[in-house]
């Protein structure tokens, strides 16, 4: 999906911009405009100048011709700038889905009838696959459907989905089993189960949400959209009042002339929140598609929003706070041993270990002694491989046994060697484990040499990540398989606020539940059948594109990376979403104070000439403020559809900083830049004569 994440960094390019111009003309249908009722408001109010253009062109003259045609024309404009606000940032994800499309075609799957019969292909479309098929998918043979893999391990580029070059390893069992349609099978072979039926694939999910065929109003817009309708509703009663009573004051002051509907007309356009009313949906699309962009997938809008609300963040510890591999730190000798001894031996045991901690045990030797891997050849060496049963590993060479595993393990061994496991032993592995790291009991020939230090190391950066969250009012909290002791000690490095150790699937689905009844919004992020039940009832839950079918059914956010740090972005992004909402809104409703002494006091001074003293911008005359007001209140959205696509600046700071920010940059701002942008736009059109 990020294959053209670069070329869409950018407001627009040109082809978006040309589709975005044709589409503003597109959305005209009367039915599209009333899907946004404020700017149904300005439609009509276009058609309404225009009707009285033509009327005046017959003699039946409202206002003076030119005077009408220019509103009229000027409202066409409001109208279409509003069209092309949604219309460019629908042209990301239409950009994206077309990126997609690509990748997804028709292709010849390889059908088996069981498990025990792979030789029994059947040749069939892809398109013909039913849930629950069987297919089997060889090296360089592309995965017809979604599905389960059932047996096989091998690699597959999924480049097409997620933009990423590197192969990832799909396998039957665990957590990595889950396969998408689309994606091509560069080496071995998997047999895979399909989950899905033709046309409701993760792809076909993928290119509605991104083109926003399927994007439904949140209620967060539904309630805003509501707001900004009663105050149209209020504005539109206010303006029609209006009309008699200046038919009355004209009369009673004497006058020939009272305000026309044309006026009148603009005016209530000008009254209206139009602004945040052309760019409410647009603020909506961006946002999905700046999530789009981090490669996360939103099945809801009402998903990004609640990442927006979310005040506590349930993390793995394992490939989110720290790397994900422990590292050997230290060699703690025991005993009287010599640490290079221990090093030597811990080295000679960890040979043939391939696991990140095996290795880190081989270089941390290297580093602190100089001890390098020799030729094992003439040693008649044999190496005892790691099993869950044993809980050890080791070699054994020239009549000499080293193991090195886990202090209960290697305490049994020691003692069915008649040997003896000291004290000092014991003690090193309880410090070791209390400040947060793995004992690995090192033993040669029946005796303790001492104990190799094994590590979490935490990812850079974190720590100041938790503390910007906290800042921001949210509470983190690490869930982790260790027990207490280890997973404290890790959680204080991490700068994490709690944490939940030993967790099990009910104990993360009761801690969400009690919550939730407090009243907090929750988000986490899960890759495997156990982690459904509590994602099913996060406020927010992220599974891994890696992991299984039923993880991600549960949750209501995909993360195509898989990376669980990717869930800290995602309240990022969803934060951002509000604050540009609400700080549009705030611009838009402080506009439209200003508006009211630029033409308010315009139309009534013949009537009423102590008006002119409210006349503070000076402005030439009633034709030139309405013309100003409505030209100002058409570019303004024009101007901020920049700033409605990107979002607001995101910053790591309390609510009540956030509010007083947005009021004191949108809130006077908005009174601020009418003031200016209208007497300019008045001297403009009074010098070149227009009016």
């Amino acid at each position: 999906m990020s294959t053209n994440k670069k070329k869409n960094d950018g407001f627009a390019n040109k082809q978006m911009l040309s589709r975005a111009i044709k589409d503003s003309f597109v959305k005209l249908n009367p039915k599209t405009q009333l899907q946004n009722p404020v700017m149904f408001l300005v439609y009509i109010s276009a058609i309404l100048t225009t009707g009285l253009f033509i009327l005046s062109l017959f003699g039946i003259r409202d206002a003076k011709p030119a005077f009408i045609f220019g509103i009229a024309l000027i409202l066409w404009f409001t109208v279409l700038f509003g069209n092309f606000a949604e219309a460019i940032a629908e042209g990301r994800g239409k950009a994206q889905a077309d990126a997609l499309r690509a990748a997804k075609k028709d292709v010849e799957a390889n059908r088996i009838p069981s498990l025990t019969e792979r030789n029994q292909i059947t040749k069939i479309s892809s398109a013909q696959l039913k849930k629950g098929d069987l297919v089997i998918v060889n090296a360089g043979e592309q995965i017809p459907a979604d599905g389960e893999v059932l047996d096989g391990a091998a690699s597959v580029d999924e480049s097409a989905i997620t933009g990423e070059s590197a192969p990832v390893i799909r396998e039957s069992g665990g957590d990595r089993s889950a396969v998408t349609g689309g994606t091509t099978v560069i080496s071995d072979w998997l047999v895979i189960q399909v989950t899905s039926e033709a046309g409701e694939s993760f792809l076909d999910k993928m290119i509605a949400m991104v083109e926003g065929a399927s994007r439904k109003k949140t209620p967060n817009e539904i309630a805003l959209q509501i707001f900004l309708v009663a105050l149209t509703i209020i504005f539109l009663l206010v303006t029609l009042a209006l009309y008699p009573y200046s038919a009355f004051a004209a009369s009673q002051a004497g006058k020939a002339n009272q305000t026309s509907v044309t006026s009148l007309v603009a005016l209530l356009v000008c009254l209206a929140p139009t602004t945040i009313g052309a760019l409410l949906s647009s603020i909506g699309i961006a946002g999905m598609s700046r999530l789009n962009q981090a490669n996360v997938l939103a099945m809801s809008g009402r998903a990004i929003e609640a990442a927006g609300d979310v005040d506590i963040l349930m993390l793995d510890k394992t490939g989110t706070i720290t790397l994900g591999n422990r590292q050997a730190c230290e060699f703690v000798p025991v005993d009287g041993v010599d640490i290079k001894e221990l090093a030597d031996a811990a080295q000679l045991s960890s040979l043939a270990d391939e696991t990140p901690e095996g290795r880190s045990v081989v270089v941390l030797a290297k580093q602190q002694f100089g001890i390098r891997g020799r030729n094992l050849s003439g040693m008649n060496a044999q190496f005892i491989p790691f099993t869950a049963k044993t809980r050890m590993s080791g070699v054994d060479f020239m009549g000499n046994e080293i193991r090195k595993g886990a202090a209960e393990a290697v305490k049994e061994y020691i003692l069915e060697k008649g040997g003896v496991y000291s004290a000092s032993c014991e003690d090193a592995v309880k410090r070791i484990s209390n400040h947060g790291g793995t004992p690995l009991v090192v033993a040669k020939n029946g005796k303790v040499l001492g104990v190799i230090h094994l590590k979490d190391i935490i990812k850079d950066g974190v720590k100041e990540k938790f503390a910007d969250l906290r800042k921001m009012g949210i509470k983190t909290i690490m869930i982790t398989g260790d027990n207490p002791l280890t997973a404290a000690a890790i959680a204080a490095e991490a700068g994490v606020d709690d944490f939940l150790a030993e967790a099990t699937p009910e104990g993360k689905l009761k801690m969400i539940r009690e919550f939730q009844q407090q009243g907090h919004l929750v988000a986490m992020t899960g890759d495997g059948t156990n982690d459904a039940p509590a994602l099913a009832q996060a406020d927010v839950a992220v599974a891994m594109n890696t992991g299984t079918q039923a993880a991600k059914e549960a949750g209501n956010m995909v993360d195509l990376d898989s990376s669980p740090t990717k869930l800290i972005d995602i309240v990022r992004i969803g934060k951002q979403l509000l604050m540009t909402r609400g700080s549009l809104t705030t611009f838009s409703i402080a506009n439209d104070l200003a508006k009211y002494f630029a033409i308010i006091p315009a139309l009534f001074m013949s009537v009423y000439p102590g008006l002119a003293a409210l006349n503070i911008m000076g402005l030439h005359s009633a034709d030139s403020a309405i013309f100003s007001a409505i030209i100002y209140n058409a570019l303004i959205i024009v101007a901020l559809i920049p700033l409605a696509l990107r979002g607001v600046k995101y910053r790591e700071v309390t609510a009540s900083q956030l509010l007083s920010r947005n009021l004191l940059v949108y809130g006077l701002g908005g009174i601020a830049a009418p003031f200016i942008a209208v007497k300019l736009i008045d001297l403009l059109i009074v010098a070149i004569g227009i009016v």
